[in-house]
């Protein structure tokens, strides 16, 4: 299943197409090897409070969120072989396309609410 994932503070549609990595394997391996993330897509890792970004090829916008959605840490264009902070106050992350944070004018604070989309090609 594929995900809407909407800035609902300003009305700004982040990511169509974003996948959830729920389980140990899936958070583990999250976007680990993938030549690219296609805009309109994107990683929610739950439950996730620090990322690291091993062995990926490319750089990517990270958004810490708390249990309401609330956006309390964002990280722009974080290259690969990296490494965030843990930032406590976070119970998920999702993770976007470089360039798609700024573009939006998503801020620190904002909240993000999460819908099922529909698959690709539907």
């Amino acid at each position: 299943m594929h995900w809407r994932v909407t800035n609902e503070t300003r009305q700004r549609l982040l990511a169509d197409r974003a996948e959830r990595a729920e389980s140990f394997v899936q958070r583990f391996q999250g976007l680990m090897g993938r030549a690219s993330l296609p805009m309109g897509g994107g990683m929610h890792i739950d439950p996730c409070n620090s990322i690291h970004t091993f062995f990926m090829r490319i750089p990517i916008d990270v958004a810490f969120l708390d249990a309401e959605g609330r956006i309390v840490k964002q990280l722009s264009a974080m290259p690969p072989w990296r490494t965030s902070s843990i930032y406590f106050k976070a119970r998920s992350v999702l993770e976007l396309p470089a360039g798609v944070l700024l573009a939006s004018g998503t801020q620190e604070g904002d909240r993000l609410v999460f819908a099922p989309g529909e698959a690709p090609g539907a």
